[in-house]
């Protein structure tokens, strides 16, 4: 029986290879086929990793140039005014030179430093990401942390120079504060304008933790 089964498979066999043929040039171009879309799939997915790769770099520099202009912008900042200060009631006011200078207040010196540290970061971010486009699991974890520590620094350096410059433009009756942006103008506006630019540094940085893996996410779905 067993003999039997064994003729009979090599009949099929030798039938099969006499009367069916396999055209090699169909084999040749299915398998070019399969590589083709084997490639296909391969390049966009490297588009997109050059494309995401593109996002971080950008937003990068972004967060550099406003982060040092903020800085920048406040740490230029003084003014000189002349102010009447009267000793006496019965005496006419004396006009004296006073000037202001964003180290004469802490939150100011905060917000310079703030702003500082983060350009500088910003700066070897951009370097480490050129120099290894390709980044590890650990060297884009360490990265994304550092994101989010200047992303709470900057946020925490607006707050404290916001606070101060309502202050200096509102002043507090409560405590007999008298508002001084009245007297300082130019120097009042150049920081409301640095607190704006350290804003848009602040969301840059924001970004940088939102826009990246998004895109990752819909690159892969």
């Amino acid at each position: 029986m067993g003999d039997l089964d064994e003729t009979s498979s090599t009949t099929y066999s030798s039938w099969l290879q006499e009367h069916v043929y396999v055209d090699p040039h169909v084999i040749w171009r299915a398998e070019g086929q399969s590589k083709g879309s084997f490639n296909v799939m391969e390049g966009s997915e490297s588009k997109g990793r050059e494309f995401v790769g593109t996002c971080d770099l950008l937003l990068r520099l972004l967060a550099f140039v406003l982060t040092l202009v903020a800085a920048v912008v406040v740490g230029a900042d003084k003014q000189t005014a002349i102010v009447p200060i009267k000793l006496v009631d019965s005496m006419p006011p004396l006009h004296v030179p006073v000037s202001a200078k964003w180290h004469y207040l802490s939150a100011f010196v905060y917000f310079v430093g703030a702003n500082a540290i983060a350009c500088a970061y910003a700066t070897l971010s951009l370097l480490l990401t050129l120099a290894n486009k390709r980044k590890g699991k650990g060297m884009e974890t360490l990265i994304t942390v550092l994101d989010a520590l200047m992303v709470a620094l900057l946020f925490s350096g607006n707050g404290a120079a916001i606070a101060v410059g309502i202050l200096g433009l509102q002043g507090n009756s409560h405590v007999h504060w008298n508002k001084v942006c009245n007297v300082f103008g130019k120097f009042c506006d150049q920081v409301a304008a640095s607190l704006f630019i350290s804003l848009l540094g602040s969301i840059a940085f924001l970004s940088l933790l939102v826009v990246p893996p998004v895109l990752r996410l819909k690159r892969a779905t």
